[in-house]
């Protein structure tokens, strides 16, 4: 494969972020299929804060979006960061990663509070994201409702994400 470039998305990128996130779901154990509406969604409604892409070769091979949550605490500058994916074939080689630890540094020079993600435990920690009983997300399995602060102090109260999500 050749250089990755991770930059925002810019207009023109919809239609390759669809088909991007589709095959990478469709492939997925974790992926419920709503995953690329989500996406048009978010960005129809003004909630995809930040979104950005993986280019390779002049094509779209990854993608993540991070939008607004609120807490029930009244916390504010908090996001969700989903969907995240990467094309099947362009998996296993540190795209995911990259597009990981770019976000994490883009909401952190914002001056953001923090993120929270509903995912495998044993991959999100990686990038600092942890457990806490204290902030909820109704229906999450155990464990896997994380949260990394990235400004401030750990929120208590329950989530909610944008309306996109359902």
């Amino acid at each position: 494969m050749s250089a990755v470039l991770i930059r925002p998305e810019r207009p023109g990128d919809a239609e390759a972020i669809h088909s991007l996130i589709t095959a990478a779901f469709t492939a997925s154990a974790y992926g419920l299929n709503e995953e690329p509406e989500i996406v048009v969604r978010l960005r129809r409604d003004g909630d995809l804060a930040l979104s950005l892409v993986a280019e390779s070769a002049d094509r779209v091979v990854g993608h993540i979006a991070f939008s607004p949550v609120t807490i029930s605490d009244g916390t504010t500058g908090w996001y969700g960061l989903g969907p995240i994916s990467v094309l099947p074939e362009c998996q296993q080689q540190g795209i995911g990663k990259a597009l990981m630890k770019r976000g994490i540094a883009e909401l952190r020079t914002t001056n953001d509070a923090g993120i929270v993600v509903l995912g495998d435990p044993a991959y999100y920690s990686r990038f600092g994201f942890a457990h806490d009983p204290q902030l909820d997300w109704p229906g999450a399995p155990a464990g896997y409702f994380q949260h990394l602060v990235l400004s401030g102090d750990r929120p208590a109260g329950t989530v909610r994400y944008a309306a996109a999500f359902g």
